[in-house]
């Protein structure tokens, strides 16, 4: 059994600051690809950002310049710091990756996801 955990979210300004957390725990293996995904009310799950094993990252044109994905792969941890926020960043944050569990091989899994508003 794996899993992961977002933490961080939460109400900032615009303009403001935020570092989201994901930690993946269980009978892993190795990580390949971790993500962010975001979904706002009324629309479709949309890719923030996703790094793979090797370091490469890729971020939605909406959030270059302004956003950092990052892991620690000795902790199994991802990291998303949203600087610069706005309001149209408002969603719930979700985590993914794709995981090679000790036992039965690769599972693509997902967090439970995590509230960022960005309001004034």
């Amino acid at each position: 059994q794996v899993q992961l955990v977002e933490s961080g979210g939460g109400l900032v300004q615009p303009g403001g600051s935020l570092r989201l957390s994901c930690a993946a725990s269980g009978s892993i293996f190795s990580i390949n690809t971790m993500g962010w995904y975001r979904q706002a009310p009324g629309k479709q799950r949309e890719l923030v950002a996703v790094t793979i094993s090797g370091g490469i990252a890729n971020y939605a044109d909406s959030v270059k310049g302004r956003f950092t994905i990052s892991r620690d792969n000795a902790k199994n941890t991802m990291y998303l710091q949203m600087n610069s926020l706005k309001p149209e960043d408002t969603a719930v944050y979700y985590c993914n990756a794709l995981i090679h569990r000790v036992v039965d091989g690769w599972m693509n899994v997902w967090g439970q996801g995590t509230q960022v508003t960005v309001s004034s």
